[in-house]
């Protein structure tokens, strides 16, 4: 069962993702931008969730500073999905190298597919 990590303060979100991968996938939650290098040191999470609107240092932050810290080969490399609030965002996702992005409202069934399409096509661990 993959391990995911969610990085939202909205707890709507949270939900809706629960709803949508919680049978098939290990959700871990964090509500701070600020937290996630460190929640991924300590889950190991196989897929990053990154809300972009998540309060004290944003998604598109967060982002950056996970493909940094790979970058540097601090940590391991792994896909990023973004949840976006609207289309125009498409080109914070892409600024940020996150794989892939979803708009919100989340669509269980579309992110469901992106998760498992993006976790299919993420490279094997070293």
């Amino acid at each position: 069962m993959p391990d995911l990590l969610l990085v939202t303060d909205a707890d709507w979100i949270a939900e809706q993702c629960e709803a949508a991968l919680g049978g098939d996938h290990q959700l871990h939650r964090v509500r701070r931008g600020a937290d996630t290098l460190e929640a991924i040191e300590l889950v190991e999470p196989d897929l990053v969730l990154l809300d972009l609107q998540v309060g004290n240092m944003g998604g598109m932050a967060a982002c950056l500073a996970v493909r940094q810290e790979e970058g540097m080969g601090r940590l391991e490399p792994r896909p990023v999905i973004m949840l976006l609030d609207r289309d125009a965002d498409e080109f914070l996702a892409r600024r940020s190298e996150a794989d892939a992005w979803l708009v919100k409202p989340i669509n269980p069934m579309h992110l469901a597919r992106l998760v498992a399409s993006t976790l299919a096509d993420a490279p094997a661990p070293a």
